[in-house]
C-alpha cells in the first residue's frame, strides 16, 4: 500500500513573504524508494503556458519504504504572491515526491502580504 501525506504545522495554510512553512512529511510505500524529496514551489494554472519554479528542496537520505521527516522552508521575501484571476492563477505548495513512479503528496498554501491571495477583478468595459 502506498501512502503519502504532507502535514502543515498547526494546520496553517496562509503565509506572508519571508515566513517559514513548517510541517511533517509521512510516507509508506510498497517498493524501496530510489529518491525522496520535499519541495517548496509555485506554479500557474489556467489558460496559456504553465510556469513552475521550485524555490527550495530537501533530499531525504537514505530513502526508505516508511518514514517521516520534519521540514522548514522559508518563503522568499520577494514572492511571488498567490493570486486568482479569470484566466490564470498562481499557487504555492509543499510536495513530497517519491521516485520511481509518480508517487506524490501535496499541501497547498497561500502566500500574500496579508496572508491572503490576491483576487484579480475583471475591469469594467
Amino acid at each position: 500500500m502506498n501512502w503519502l501525506e504532507v502535514l502543515l504545522r498547526d494546520g496553517k495554510t496562509a503565509y506572508r513573504p519571508g515566513e517559514k512553512v513548517q510541517g511533517t512529511a509521512l510516507w509508506q510505500v510498497d517498493e524501496r524508494a530510489k529518491k525522496i524529496e520535499l519541495r517548496l514551489f509555485w506554479y500557474t494554472e489556467g489558460k496559456g503556458d504553465r510556469d513552475l519554479q521550485v524555490i527550495a528542496w530537501e533530499t531525504i537520505d537514505p530513502p526508505s519504504e516508511t518514514g517521516q521527516r520534519e521540514f522548514s522552508f522559508e518563503i522568499p521575501a520577494a514572492g511571488p504572491t498567490s493570486f486568482s484571476g479569470k484566466l490564470i492563477s498562481l499557487l504555492w505548495a509543499i510536495e513530497l515526491v517519491i521516485e520511481p513512479g509518480d508517487r506524490a503528496a501535496r499541501a497547498e498554501i497561500v502566500v500574500g502580504p496579508d496572508g491572503r491571495e490576491i483576487l484579480l477583478q475583471q475591469l469594467p468595459p
